[in-house]
């Protein structure tokens, strides 16, 4: 298997690439530090696969456009890379729209769903002359709540409408297109975050959970039934027996009740 990862040099990414390192694929994946691209690139050797390591900023079209030139051909595509976050290292807050400055929207939209789209645009015709392939969108979590902080909401719908519009688009090529929500996940923003201030990790699950599901699509014969679809891994993790690093098998992610506004 031959497969891209969009933002692999930490967090979900990271732990999305590794998966796939131990089925022994070779795995493209972009970021824009050195130091996390080799740290990934080393991994993904050491279990087993082969490392690409592509640095790139998903902002700049002539990087992205020179690292897909890198890649021969394609079977899987995650589209991951998010900037969303930047300049928020305490999480995003929750203030009501009219008070979001303008400038949160480049973070949620040209560094984030546009670089969704960037790269998709790339991959397809990589993909065609196999009439197969798959496309996955990684999203904050599954259900349609409200995500309590507008641009980031729109954000995360634009990325679940594109799996769906994709889905209709490549389905005669035989190539599926799916949005997919991990649950609460320990990355290192949020293991740092429980540094600074400890709560209750025990609802939480691997980089690597989401991981193992985006493998069990990518290898499952009939995974068009699946295409155009909103999936969890907590759900996927039932319907293909696979556990989190630790055996756990958790649920798939709910909100809050005293979160939500709908």
């Amino acid at each position: 298997m031959i497969a891209l990862v969009t933002g692999a040099s930490r967090g979900v990414g990271r732990g999305i690439a590794l998966s796939l390192a131990e089925t022994n694929a070779d795995v493209y994946f972009t970021g824009r530090t050195q130091a996390g691209l080799d740290s990934t690139a080393e991994e993904i050797e050491r279990r087993g696969g082969r490392a690409f390591p592509l640095r790139c900023d998903h902002t700049d079209d002539a990087q992205v456009e020179a690292a897909f030139s890198q890649i021969p051909a394609l079977h899987l595509l995650v589209n991951n890379v998010w900037g969303g976050y930047e300049n928020h290292p305490n999480g995003l807050g929750m203030d009501p729209f009219w008070k979001l400055p303008l400038s949160e929207w480049d973070g949620m939209f040209t560094r984030g769903v546009r670089a969704t789209l960037a790269a998709s645009r790339l991959a397809i015709p990589l993909m065609l002359p196999h009439r197969r392939g798959l496309i996955v969108n990684t999203i904050a979590w599954a259900g349609g709540k409200y995500l309590r902080h507008l641009y980031y909401d729109l954000a995360k719908q634009a990325a679940v409408r594109f799996a769906y519009a994709l889905s209709l688009e490549l389905k005669p090529h035989g190539i599926a297109a799916v949005a997919l929500a991990p649950g609460f996940v320990r990355t290192e923003a949020v293991l740092a975050a429980h540094a600074r201030h400890p709560f209750d990790l025990s609802i939480t699950e691997s980089p690597e959970y989401i991981g193992r599901a985006v493998v069990h699509l990518a290898q499952d014969a009939d995974v068009m039934r699946h295409t155009g679809q909103v999936l969890t891994a907590g759900r996927l993790a039932r319907e293909y027996g696979f556990t989190d690093v630790d055996g756990k098998q958790p649920p798939p992610f709910e909100m809050p009740p005293d979160y939500c506004l709908d």
